[in-house]
């Protein structure tokens, strides 16, 4: 059995942490490999074909790194905080010892939260007039908003076909229920049940005040088409990296992800007993 630790590089107690999984999970005849940091030792990103679990050791920023890395293969994850929010892990060094959640979820003793993800086409225009696309994939969400010239954006969004509206504000969040707790909630959101499938579409401070967030099934496809009338250079961002289209962006099109991310927890409860510890700051004990 093969175990793939992606821990933040940067936080010592993480790496710590990760190099007594390797020795604990060594002697008991587990492959262990490590994902690759520039900082760190290991050049290359090392092979996770054939790894049965993938556990994250940082905060929420280091699980989305593993669901890049992990892509489309629905290998499962366990989370482990020691960031700063640690909303999407399972569980922390202050609140359980993890050698015995990493046992449980060795021994199929975990919740599987099957989240749903979302895939986007970015379509753009070169000075020739030649139309490029890019995809991505990601967890959270998408984002189209302002890019570098700080000028407000305009677009009109589409779900399957049919027109909702034409907006100008800060752009547009598109997310999946796992991110309606991130950008999404900033933007003024709803937080949703991680078993929604569909997508939240959330307008960024939108020059209007009847502009609104809206949810849509789980077969529909959002198109967010930029305006000729008042030209812009948005910034498209995917779990809070940005892609680099060749030219003008012309459209962005989201629909959910093909593949799944299997994250593992203590069952259902957990995702409310995070929202209310992260945001209202209730703990377990109180």
């Amino acid at each position: 059995m093969k175990i793939f630790l992606v821990p933040n590089y940067q936080k010592s107690e993480a790496v710590q942490s990760g190099l007594t999984l390797e020795l604990w999970l060594s002697r008991q005849g587990y492959e262990v490999a490590w994902a690759a940091d520039q900082k760190s030792k290991i050049a290359a990103e090392p092979d996770i074909d054939g790894s049965d679990l993938v556990i994250s050791l940082g905060g929420d920023g280091t699980l989305l790194r593993a669901v890049r890395i992990v892509g489309s293969r629905e290998i499962p994850i366990l989370g482990l905080s020691y960031g700063h929010l640690g909303f999407l892990t399972a569980a922390s060094p202050e609140e359980r010892d993890i050698l015995p959640v990493v046992a449980d979820a060795l021994a199929g003793e975990l919740h599987v939260s099957r989240r749903a993800t979302i895939h986007c086409d970015v379509y753009s225009v070169d000075e020739r007039g030649e139309e490029h696309a890019i995809s991505a994939f990601g967890l959270n969400d998408i984002a189209l908003t302002r890019g570098p010239l700080s000028d407000m954006v305009e677009f009109d969004i589409s779900v399957s076909g049919h027109h909702i509206d034409r907006l100008r504000g800060d752009g547009v969040v598109v997310s999946t229920a796992t991110g309606s707790t991130g950008y999404a909630l900033s933007a003024g959101g709803p937080i949703v049940s991680p078993e929604y499938t569909g997508l939240v579409c959330v307008p960024i401070a939108p020059h209007t005040i009847q502009a609104r967030a809206f949810l849509t099934s789980p077969s529909d496809i959002v198109e967010v088409t930029m305006s000729h009338d008042r030209p812009s250079v948005p910034a498209i961002a995917v779990d809070g990296r940005f892609l680099t289209p060749t030219g003008v962006v012309e459209r962005l099109v989201s629909r959910r992800g093909e593949a799944d991310v299997l994250l593992l927890d203590y069952g259902p409860e957990s995702f409310y007993n995070s929202v209310s510890r992260v945001f209202y700051g209730v703990r377990r004990d109180d």
